[in-house]
């Protein structure tokens, strides 16, 4: 039996001064797009920019929009187009508290995701991932690095950022959330490396990851996708505990009690299919 469609494992960001990048991103293969108002779009040329994205919104095929952070000069204008039914949610940089997340759902009448990219942010992430109309967490890992100080090892594995990855997957699970997406990674051409990223990711709990070229797409949800054999093992275990009506069973010489049980059907959900 097929469940509710999946949450993105891929997301895009596409800058919004390209409009005519809009449709090619949509066809990539994302399971999200995201139009940037924010880091892709200089100064001088958001209120242009968002001029542009407004006349491209189609409400057929809504895109997710991030808007400039808080306290910047473009960020009330930009919630305001987010309202257009073109807009299928707000993602929100640099998300320090509740107030400027509450403020986004409650001005757009959109899903929330907000970026949690600085240490403000990762001590309030617990708090944010509680505000209604957030759906997910998003992890800022460069923005981050720079707030903290921190200088990753040359080997692109940000052992160093670790503590913090696991402070946004813990506040996800408390809050209910869909499990968070990583940061971007920066390098092109670098296909291990990102799938290296992508791994990481989703060993830690994330769900999801953010990315800059659609030829990181299938890689990323490669990644995030389980194995033919592994989404066999968790229906064999989930057809075997329910005929055992909930008691303790063995599969594939192995004890199967509730919290593999549990373990089995996250795989299936990931799959996209039911447990």
């Amino acid at each position: 039996m097929t469940a509710p469609a999946a949450a993105p494992r891929a997301y895009l960001f596409v800058p919004a001064d390209r409009p005519e990048r809009f449709a090619k991103a949509r066809a990539s293969g994302a399971d999200a797009v995201i139009v940037d108002l924010e880091d892709a779009v200089a100064p001088d040329v958001k209120p242009r920019a968002r001029d542009a994205l407004a006349t491209a919104l189609d409400e057929a095929a809504p895109l997710i929009v991030r808007v400039n952070a808080a306290g910047t000069p473009w960020f009330d204008d930009d919630l305001e187009l987010c309202r257009h039914p073109g807009v299928a949610a707000v993602m929100l940089p640099k998300a320090d508290g509740i107030d400027a997340v509450c403020h986004a759902f409650e001005t757009s009448f959109k899903d929330v995701l907000p970026i949690i990219e600085s240490a403000r942010g990762i001590e309030e992430a617990r708090a944010i991932a509680r505000v209604p109309g957030v759906t997910r967490l998003a992890f800022g890992s460069i923005d981050l690095a720079v707030d903290l100080g921190i200088d990753c090892a040359p080997d692109g594995a940000e052992a160093e950022l670790q503590p913090y990855r696991a402070q946004v997957v813990l506040a996800s699970r408390l809050g209910g959330l869909a499990a968070p997406a990583d940061g971007v990674s920066i390098a092109l051409d670098d296909t291990a490396r990102l799938q290296a990223d992508a791994e990481r990711a989703r060993r830690m709990g994330f769900g999801a990851k953010l990315c800059i070229h659609p030829r990181q797409i299938a890689v990323v949800q490669a990644a995030f996708t389980p194995e033919p054999a592994r989404v066999a093992w968790a229906q064999r275990v989930c057809a075997a505990f329910a005929a055992s009506g909930g008691a303790a069973v063995a599969v594939d010489g192995q004890m199967i009690d509730v919290p593999v049980v549990e373990r089995a059907r996250a795989v299936l959900r990931s799959a996209g299919l039911a447990g």
